[in-house]
């Protein structure tokens, strides 16, 4: 049975959590990734971030983009996680995993998951900076 999985969350993303699921003796690779909040954007010191999701659509896209990558990438399993709400330096924004019989397949279906979250999720970020207001940014201009 592959694991199929797209969550959004308030709190804190547990990487270690949403992990287990994918454990698989057909395994030969875990690949994952996490987008963190970093302390600048476009030469602005940035000292936290908010997003903004329209729930119900997200998740319905979130789940379509995990199981393609699936279907695509004969992948063995593959989770992805987004949060919402306000997030400090250092908070994993994004988190994405996949396991294959083979590392190639895992690469390919985690960076296409992340890719394809951030072009077709409802998802809109604001970024608070140190020396200006917050402003709203367009987030397919900018990697997370």
């Amino acid at each position: 049975m592959k694991i199929c999985q797209f969550s959004l969350t308030a709190e804190p993303v547990n990487a270690a959590a949403l992990s287990r699921p994918l454990s698989n003796d057909a395994a030969g690779a875990f690949v994952s990734f996490e987008g963190w909040v970093r302390n600048h954007n476009a030469g602005k010191p940035v000292i936290a971030l908010e997003y903004e999701i329209y729930p119900s659509l997200a998740l319905k896209e979130g789940e379509r983009i995990v199981a393609t990558a699936i279907e695509q990438f004969d992948l063995i399993g593959a989770i992805a996680c987004h949060r919402y709400g306000r997030l400090q330096l250092g908070d994993i924004a994004v988190w994405v995993a996949a396991t294959a019989t083979h590392r190639r397949q895992a690469f390919a279906g985690a960076a296409y998951i992340i890719d394809e979250i951030k072009h077709r999720l409802p998802i809109w970020k604001k970024e608070y900076y140190a020396t200006a207001p917050a402003a709203w940014v367009f987030c397919r201009e900018h990697h997370h």
